[in-house]
């Protein structure tokens, strides 16, 4: 049997996977952003298995009212997005504008509304300005190449576009698997200020679509901090054309497993780069815990540690006050015995078996002063490990949040 392999695509983008083409215009929605990209729509040749996750914030944009509650069929072919606004406690106009941005995509690309779904982004509040988003949608022309266009076009307080695509060699066929993210402040796990879009050229049967993007988005989306808040417009996406002629992956099928590390793979690099853009950051921030009692206290440690202010505001002054890291996991609700515990910043040992080590702060100050920032802490109760990601809090943050309107 042939070995699976995943390779990262240079340049992969969510257009990467064969069938699905993209576009993306200026409609004027960002108004701080003049010529700037806002308005765009992901369209796949062949209607495709989807599935989804939303936020948990109880407030919901009526986009995500709109996707919650057309994806009950695990169908779609195209997704219309804008960022500038949100589309957020608009009321029932907010829900009519969500449809009629569907309708105004279907006509474009001549497919049934009710496979038309619907994301925006931006400031909460205020009304979607239907005449430019008329206008913008009849502008947008759809390309091979469009993934990078879309990438653009969806970002807010981002500085940089999220972008991958991974080519997967799974027992006896060949697929990809594609993704744009954006999102880089209200970050917090359970859905954040984020849209993640992700395409795959393979054939997936439904149930497991859905099942791999959960797990997929609890190892990546689901364990990122930027600042501890959520927002109600948050979506993960995944759409499968099946355009490689494949059986359906299914639980049972001898590519399930490499299905599910190549869309881990790609979710975590875009996570990754969801904190690494945090706002006004200028560290990505990697806390693993190991040795807890089980993946679920794993995973909660790792999170309070890297969305703890007192941890990151350290990590940006690169003040090696190692201290809050392990008051931090204290505080964090998981099984912790002190005596038990070791904790590396980098590679430098500073506690072990509870007791503080003699080290060099020099040497812990370089590694903080790097821009990625390890901190690996050792709980030694039991085999369960996690990994999360976030960046430091730096006085650009509080600018950016101070101004966002203004």
């Amino acid at each position: 049997m042939e070995a699976s392999k995943i390779d990262f695509i240079p340049g992969g983008t969510v257009t990467s996977p064969q069938g699905f083409r993209a576009g993306a215009t200026y409609a004027g929605i960002k108004k701080k952003a003049e010529h700037s990209l806002d308005l765009g729509i992901l369209f796949s040749e062949e209607p495709c298995a989807s599935a989804a996750l939303f936020t948990t914030n109880r407030i919901k944009s009526a986009p995500i009212v709109l996707c919650q509650e057309r994806l009950q069929k695990g169908r779609a072919v195209a997704l219309v997005v804008n960022s500038g606004c949100a589309n957020i406690f608009t009321g029932e106009q907010g829900l009519a504008d969500a449809a009629e941005m569907a309708d105004l995509a279907a006509q474009g690309i001549g497919a049934s509304p009710e496979d038309i779904l619907v994301a925006s982004t931006g400031v909460t509040g205020q009304p979607l300005p239907m005449k430019l988003i008329r206008a913008g949608i009849s502008q947008i022309a759809l390309a091979n190449d469009g993934g990078q266009e879309l990438a653009k076009a969806i970002l807010t307080t981002d500085t940089v576009p999220k972008e991958t695509a991974v080519a997967v060699r799974a027992s006896d066929i060949k697929f990809t698997i594609g993704g744009i993210a954006k999102g880089s402040g209200m970050i917090h796990p359970d859905l954040a200020t984020m849209f993640c879009f992700l395409t795959t050229d393979a054939a997936v049967e439904l149930a497991f679509l859905r099942s791999a993007l959960r797990k997929a988005v609890d190892v990546s989306f689901n364990m990122i901090s930027v600042d501890g808040d959520t927002s109600p417009s948050d979506m993960v996406l995944i759409m499968a054309n099946g355009l490689v002629g494949n059986e359906p992956i299914s639980p049972g099928s001898r590519q399930a497993d490499t299905f599910q590390q190549a869309l881990d793979r790609v979710c975590i690099y875009l996570a990754r780069a969801i904190a690494r853009d945090g706002e006004g950051a200028t560290k990505l921030i990697e806390v693993t815990v190991n040795g807890a009692i089980s993946a679920a206290e794993a995973r909660l440690a790792a999170r309070t540690v890297v969305s703890s202010s007192l941890v990151k505001a350290a990590v940006h002054g690169a003040d090696p006050n190692w201290g809050r890291i392990i008051v931090a996991a204290g505080r964090s609700g998981v099984e912790v015995v002190e005596s038990n515990i070791d904790l590396h910043i980098g590679d430098v040992s500073v506690v072990k078996g509870g007791r503080p080590l003699p080290f060099s702060e020099q040497s812990v100050v370089r590694v903080l002063k790097q821009s990625e920032v390890p901190i690996t802490l050792h709980l030694n109760l039991g085999t369960a490990s996690a990994t999360a990601w976030g960046c430091d809090l730096s006085e650009e943050y509080v600018t950016i949040n101070s101004q966002y309107m203004t």
